[in-house]
């Protein structure tokens, strides 16, 4: 190696190095933000918010089978002790009685300032003796114990009142004393994490620990899995919620970005050894490549500050384009003579790169964070690798090294080519028919709902919907949003809106909403309450006539004079009343401080019955209407979300094929020229996409980026064909190279195709069959009349 091949090498090694470095310490991210936009609208920042930290995004559901009822509730009571001071979880609620003992405290303490039913008619004589009647009626009841042993101090029954209204209609059927699904044969708990929905590692770590704690209580309660004892046999625990899909999303992308750069290198390395049949060659081949991917991964985590994992496994199909350009000069140049080469090829490569650099460029432009990535990785890798095989690989590669040679492959082509000019007319009826059926079929060739890009499987979407069911948990699809300059002002607004919901639950519309009104109002409602409950004295004064007639004496509710008088002097309650009670976490998850003043999230519940019916949302718009609520379908608004960044990414598409035509016009200088160079591309394109339709498939929006790829990978091959023309047949090593390279292509892209995660899958059903029917179109329109024999 030469002293001029040492320092390039050496300076090529410390810019790995500092590249290496800077990738050791990114953050990767596999959630949501991929698909969130990087300057949100009103309602779209709740969307993004609620994404990243919502309560609904914190919940998991977990339902234990197996067993009878009485060996499930065991095992449930079990498995939330094992969790109960684990840091994962905020709260693990399985309806047992004693699991609420702090909540019941606090309602019961503080009833008088909480109870909506607090009203100054309620204390009247009439209203008493309408309460206290209600109360007795109650003895009777299941509920009578409870109302019995509380009677001398809660007569007018409030805590009865706010335990009904807790969760009202959402709470899961009871079986053995512990919450249980509707057909009775799983054991139901609620969990709430204390990490955030945006915590993909917190996440996982609180799945992990149920799943440990489950294990071992299984093991206390002396099953074993397989053969269980007192008739409990397999034992299992199902675990559904956003979080669940979140970890189940970024292991699937992890492990088949491994699993598919695997696959492709040793694919692409086996036809480097074919073709060049030297392992220096092959190391030396593979710079390019590094060097592209790693420049990607520095360049966005430089640019956004995350990496998305979905652009690290687009990395692993950039393998298979970044390549081509040392395959061109490995089997280009004759002996290794890289000035001839550069004179020769290095025109057209350069070429090929810049109308890469116009069709990724326009990404960079997309308010979606993740075309944008895109785009700057694919601009970044595809620069760097070419810059590599132009300024490295020459000074790198030992003199005298053997290279196999690969015209006769070139020649083998070059016949078949002569035979290509036949085909250019049925080519161009072919391409007219898929141009005539997408224009057709256009209503349904976009699937424009962004569930086309989730990694969730149907099994995981039905156990999620099931529980979801069973335990009545909020819908995360419906979210009622309410604003105000401060916290006392988002109570008030927030108690507005309630009041308006309270209509709805009342006629079956929604079957009830979540907010932190309910455990901490307003500090003006308070006062209200707190105005409404009488003296001692006006209390001694109406008690004995409200109870005329009635088996319950005056005497008896001393305990209730005390407490109203309490409850008349007590101060106005605060977050910090709530601590040590799971209630706390409901309000800190619905009130929420904001840069300019605080939210408050109303979820809403689906209505009872059979199924989890759609909610009526124009009724909840209509009821809202005035309250200066924000009413959220978080699935249209991300649906809507994705479909325009669909539409915004079609015109940059065409904007970027625009500026390909228009760098190829100033480089050809030629109509025909130009033409000769694009229209086998468009043919592709059309191809490729009326057979995926054919096919089923409904498009997406990286079927599209795989459209813009074809383009800038087969425009090294069209202007490879178009600008050799005449020499065509003298250069088969040439010919051979573009084989060679559109077959790794293929390779990098193609393996993609297998992958379980849409969004690969899609550039890779699209990309692999796109790059080689390039090559093809751009051969056929390239064939010469005189085909060499």
């Amino acid at each position: 190696m030469t002293a001029a091949a040492r320092r390039t090498f050496l300076l090529w090694l410390l810019a790995m190095l500092a590249g290496a470095a800077i990738v050791w310490n990114s953050r990767f991210s596999a959630d949501m933000s991929f698909f969130l936009p990087a300057h949100p609208s009103a309602e779209q920042q709740v969307l993004v918010d609620q994404l990243r930290e919502g309560a609904v995004t914190r919940l998991l559901m977990l339902a234990i089978g197996g067993g009878d009822a009485q060996q499930r509730a065991a095992l449930s009571r079990e498995l939330r002790a094992r969790l109960a001071d684990g840091p994962e979880l905020a709260t693990l609620r399985n309806g047992d009685h004693h699991s609420l003992d702090a909540d019941r405290e606090y309602l019961f303490r503080h009833r008088y300032l909480l109870s909506p039913a607090v009203t100054p008619e309620r204390f009247t004589v009439g209203g008493l003796r309408s309460a206290i009647a209600e109360s007795i009626d109650v003895l009777a009841s299941p509920a009578g114990l409870l109302v019995k042993r509380l009677l001398p101090q809660d007569p007018t029954g409030e805590l009865l009142g706010l335990l009904a209204g807790l969760d009202a209609g959402a709470q899961p059927n009871s079986r053995a004393g512990v919450w249980a699904s509707r057909d009775g044969e799983r054991a139901l708990l609620l969990a709430q994490t204390t990490a955030l929905g945006s915590d993909t590692d917190g996440q996982a770590a609180a799945i992990a620990a149920i799943r440990e704690a489950f294990a071992a209580a299984r093991a206390a309660a002396g099953v074993n899995g397989v053969n269980g004892v007192n008739g409990l046999a397999d034992a299992s625990l199902q675990i559904a919620g956003p979080g669940v899909f979140a970890v189940h999303a970024r292991t699937t992308i992890k492990a088949e970005v491994a699993r598919l750069s695997m696959i492709s290198t040793l694919g692409i390395v086996a036809v480097l050894f074919f073709a060049y049949r030297s392992l220096t060659l092959i190391s030396l081949g593979l710079l390019p490549v590094v060097s592209g991917a790693l420049a990607g991964i520095v360049a966005v985590s430089l640019a956004f500050g995350t990496v998305f994992g979905i652009t690290v496994g687009f990395g692993s199909a950039l393998i298979g384009e970044a390549v081509d350009y040392s395959i061109y000069y490995f089997v280009q140049s004759e002996r290794g003579d890289a000035a001839a080469w550069r004179s020769r090829f290095w025109p057209t490569i350069r070429l090929g790169v810049m109308t890469s650099i116009c069709g990724f460029g326009v990404l960079l432009g997309s308010g979606f964070p993740g075309l944008a990535q895109l785009g700057l990785y694919s601009l970044t890798g595809l620069l760097t690798a070419a810059a590599v095989t132009r300024f490295v690989l020459p000074q790198l590669v030992p003199a005298n090294t053997p290279q196999r040679e690969l015209g006769g492959l070139g020649e083998a082509f070059l016949r078949l080519t002569g035979r290509l000019e036949r085909l250019r007319w049925p080519l161009v009826l072919l391409a007219s028919a898929a141009a005539t059926l997408l224009v057709v079929d256009r209503d349904e060739l976009w699937n424009r709902e962004l569930s086309a890009l989730s990694t969730a499987t149907a099994e995981d979407l039905a156990t999620d919907a099931a529980l979801r069911a069973d335990a009545g948990a909020p819908d995360a699809r419906l979210l009622i949003v309410v604003t105000a300059a401060d916290r006392e002002l988002a109570l008030q607004a927030a108690e507005r809106a309630g009041a308006q919901l309270d209509g709805l639950v009342a006629a079956g519309v929604i079957g009830g909403y979540d907010t932190p009104a309910r455990f901490l109002p307003s500090e003006a409602t308070q006062e209200a309450r707190r105005a409404s409950l009488p003296t001692t004295a006006e209390l001694r004064q109406r008690l004995p006539l409200a109870l005329a007639d009635s088996p319950l004496a005056a005497s008896k509710l001393e305990p209730f004079l005390r407490d109203v008088e309490a409850a008349r002097t007590a101060p106005t309650l605060g977050p910090e009343a709530l601590r040590g009670t799971s209630l706390a976490l409901a309000v800190d998850t619905l009130l929420l401080p904001r840069p300019a003043g605080w939210s408050v999230l109303l979820p809403v519940r689906p209505p009872p019955g059979e199924g989890l019916r759609t909610l009526d949302a124009d009724a909840l718009r209509s009821a809202l209407a005035g309250s200066g609520a924000l009413f959220i379908d978080m699935k249209s608004e991300l649906d809507a979300l994705y479909a325009h960044y669909l539409n915004e990414a079609k015109l940059l598409a065409l904007a970027g094929l625009a500026a390909i035509v228009g760098l190829l016009a100033v480089a050809l200088r030629s109509p025909r020229r130009v033409l000769a160079v694009v229209a086998p591309l468009l043919l592709a394109v059309l191809v490729v996409t009326a057979s995926l339709h054919l096919a089923g498939q409904r498009l997406q929006l990286l079927h599209l980026i795989g459209m813009l790829l074809i383009v800038a990978i087969g425009s090294n091959y069209a202007l490879f064909f178009e600008r050799l023309g005449s020499r065509l047949q003298h250069e088969p090593r040439a010919v051979a190279s573009l084989l060679v390279a559109c077959l790794t292509t293929a390779i990098g892209f193609g393996t993609l195709a297998t992958s379980q995660v849409p969004v690969l899958q899609a550039l890779g059903i699209t990309v692999g069959p796109g790059a080689v029917l390039a090559l093809f179109f751009s051969a056929c329109f390239a064939a010469s009349p005189s085909p060499r024999p």
